[in-house]
């Protein structure tokens, strides 16, 4: 059903200072994007087969800048790697989980994602994710 663990999210304030911190633990940033839709700017981390995403916030009516004004710095979401996104919504909504995102909109390097609600998911944001 799940494939892996896709990437960690992880809500900063400034995404320059944020890289200096992970690239200074001897890991690299191998892209910076910016997602309009979203009102985020990111910047990817491979680790293995996975990714951390630090997650900027582009306005201040943004997820993120909510989130961090509530919350504060520090991680925002773990999104999972599946092959049949639509699919899974389905089989999510079938068995009664509160979704954010019924269907799926696009997200960074282009991979279609979607959302369930942390009330669902014993208070942690999950992200589906797929990359064609």
């Amino acid at each position: 059903m799940f494939k892996k663990i896709d990437h960690v999210g992880i809500a900063v304030k400034n995404l320059e200072e944020a890289i200096k911190v992970w690239e200074g633990l001897g890991l690299k940033v191998d892209e910076i994007e910016e997602v309009p839709d979203q009102k985020v700017r990111t910047a990817i981390i491979h680790v293995g087969e996975s990714r951390i995403e630090l997650l900027e916030p582009t306005s201040e009516d943004s997820p993120i800048a909510k989130f961090i004004a509530k919350r504060g710095e520090g991680i925002h979401h773990i999104a999972l790697g599946v092959d049949d996104i639509e699919g899974h919504l389905e089989k999510l909504k079938e068995a009664g989980y509160r979704l954010i995102d019924e269907k799926p909109r696009i997200g960074a390097g282009g991979a279609k994602i979607a959302f369930v609600h942390p009330k669902a998911v014993t208070g942690v944001l999950l992200e589906l994710c797929q990359r064609d």
